[in-house]
């Protein structure tokens, strides 16, 4: 089966770092329930630097923009402004070894 990897790095403005967090945290568990999640990872940067990175791999591209479209994505897309420096650094991937 060939899957579609996707990273995706948030940057929390000053002051927003707990917030944001408890946002993408919230997205995690519905979203490891829709169909054609395979993984969707949350991990935070050990430096304390308030950036966080979502590693997620998905079945199909058609699952990933099903899930670009889920409630908590659409949730959270109003208040990217709010919580991070810039719109959040996504990047998809494909395996090649």
């Amino acid at each position: 089966m060939k899957t579609l990897t996707v990273t995706a790095i948030f940057q929390a403005r000053p002051g927003k770092e707990a917030e944001l967090r408890t946002a993408l945290l919230g997205l995690v568990e519905p979203t490891r329930k829709e169909a054609g999640c395979i993984n969707y990872d949350l991990h935070t940067a050990s430096d304390g630097a308030g950036k966080f990175l979502f590693h997620e791999n998905w079945t199909s591209q058609a699952a990933l923009d099903a899930h670009l479209k889920s409630p908590q994505i659409q949730a959270l897309l109003p208040r990217v402004d709010e919580l991070c420096t810039a719109f959040p650094e996504i990047k998809t991937w494909e395996k090649i070894g």
